[in-house]
């Protein structure tokens, strides 16, 4: 009986921490009565309220960065103010005129039938020019200095340089926003990296891609909500699982539909960097256009049984992706709870926007389903993701390239893709690899950035213990004498 006792006692559920994360957070990418669903306004509302939000700031820091530099440089509040040979700065947002960037001309494509040129994994070109605007008008953007920058449509910055006889401003040096502060700052932070067992620790993972009967991922599936509920594994996986009290799902969690022609399919094959070549095939002709017996109830249904499994034992956030049914434009709003079978019953059942900020004690948690990061890519001359990752913390901004080439609502008096407080944990979901890395601020705040693999590829599942911000990976196979992590 003793050795019963103590095997219930290890395999007891850690108690998830209480969501202290403030109301305006929480509530921040819901479209409500202050947000009235109404597409009429100009996207240019949304440029104009980042500009404002984030000039403040990013003065500040240009003029505590530049203050003591030899050269004296003059702030000059009106981009068209600035005068030929005089050494300044400027603040404004970043526009990024680049010839191989995808025109409006593409989606026209799409909806008429119309096979568009093949998709390019980057866009960007030495041909690329910068320029930056503000309420008064736009200047061009030049120097060698720029080349070693990762800049995107729609970030806020501070330039030093002078402009030179030909009209343009000839950067020397760049300011950002940087990171903004922790909401709870008063309340303290997270403690040392050092490892504590007895804490809460939350598992991230994203792109289940929950498809018809027999699709690969089903397996994996079974395996990751076993390996949660502590019915597999050896002792010590059962163990670390009982200590798991909260679950994060980052986007896809529905395999993509495929919308190819009935009569031909295009496929891509990758021949060279940045270029796609199409693969022509033959499908079989659907009558109308439609193929009838094509629909299948078992992804809702496969992954309304998982999430009610999981529901009962632990809490789980549930965040939609672009291959999720929620519309395309960002934020996009929560599934609806009634899709899920028994799961809506549950309080531990949250359906949540993308992005959207999760609480966990003290630690608040910011992430998305991983568009923001794939579009703003597709952009800079750099292959490095988290890099790019951690650069948005310090442009206070996840979603710059909105509404420039990211679907987004077109808010009119707010923009809340602004970083208005900086997370302890960033997420962001169906990344070709898992990465991670710790951001400390020059204040101290520490950020964990996370790239979650896409779980129908890699099998893995990301722990993260919410005190230290210790980090694990756990990969789902078969043989439990092979996983790999815990």
């Amino acid at each position: 009986m003793s050795g019963t006792a103590e095997t219930q006692t290890l395999l007891t559920r850690a108690d998830a921490l209480a969501n202290t994360l403030p109301l305006e957070l929480a509530n921040s990418f819901l479209l409500g009565a202050n947000d009235p669903n109404s597409y009429k306004h100009q996207y240019a509302n949304l440029y104009f309220v980042r500009l404002a939000k984030l000039r403040k700031v990013t003065i500040e820091r240009a003029n505590q960065q530049w203050m003591s530099h030899p050269g004296n440089p003059t702030f000059i509040p009106r981009l068209l103010g600035v005068v030929k040979g005089k050494f300044c700065w400027v603040v404004g947002t970043v526009y990024k005129e680049m010839p191989l960037k995808d025109n409006v001309l593409n989606d026209l494509a799409k909806e008429h039938g119309i096979a568009p040129p093949p998709p390019r994994i980057k866009f960007h070109s030495d041909d690329d020019q910068v320029f930056l605007e503000d309420e008064s008008g736009r200047i061009v953007v030049v120097g060698e200095f720029l080349k070693g920058l990762n800049l995107v449509t729609g970030i806020v910055v501070a330039f030093l340089g002078m402009e030179k006889a030909s009209g343009d401003f000839e950067a020397m040096d760049i300011c950002y926003p940087g990171a903004a502060p922790y909401a709870n700052a008063a309340n303290g932070e997270p403690k040392s990296m050092e490892v504590d067992t007895s804490d809460e620790w939350i598992a991230f993972v994203s792109g289940l891609n929950v498809g018809p009967p027999s699709a690969p991922s089903d397996l994996r599936i079974n395996l990751l909500v076993e390996y949660l509920l502590g019915e597999t594994g050896d002792e010590g996986d059962q163990r670390h699982a009982s200590r798991i009290s909260r679950l994060v799902i980052a986007g896809d969690s529905f395999a993509p539909i495929s919308y190819d022609d009935p009569d031909t399919a295009v496929d891509a094959k990758m021949t060279v960097p940045g270029e796609i070549a199409p693969v022509t095939t033959k499908r079989a002709a659907k009558k109308y256009r439609y193929e009838s017996g094509s629909f299948s109830a078992h992804p809702t249904q496969s992954l309304s049984g998982h999430l009610t499994e999981l529901s009962r034992s632990m809490v789980v956030h549930l965040v939609p992706g672009a291959s999720d049914p929620s519309g395309i434009t960002l934020p996009q709003q929560p599934l609806p709870r009634a899709m899920f079978g028994e799961a809506k019953n549950y309080e531990s059942f949250h359906v949540e926007t993308n992005p959207c900020w999760i609480g966990a004690g003290i630690c608040h948690i910011l992430g998305n389903g991983g568009q923001p990061l794939d579009d703003a890519f597709r952009y800079i001359k750099s292959t490095d993701r988290l890099g790019l990752a951690c650069e948005m913390l310090k442009w206070r901004h996840m979603a710059p390239s909105a509404p420039d080439t990211l679907w987004c609502y077109p808010f009119f008096s707010a923009d809340p893709f602004i970083m208005a407080n900086t997370p302890h944990i960033y997420f962001i979901g169906n990344q070709p690899r898992f990465e991670t890395t710790i951001v400390e601020q020059e204040n101290g705040q520490k950020t964990r950035v996370l790239l979650l693999p896409k779980f129908i590829d890699s099998g893995e599942v990301i722990l993260v213990n919410p005190a230290t911000l210790e980090v694990k990976s756990v990969q789902m196979n078969s043989d439990w004498d092979d996983m790999d992590g815990l």
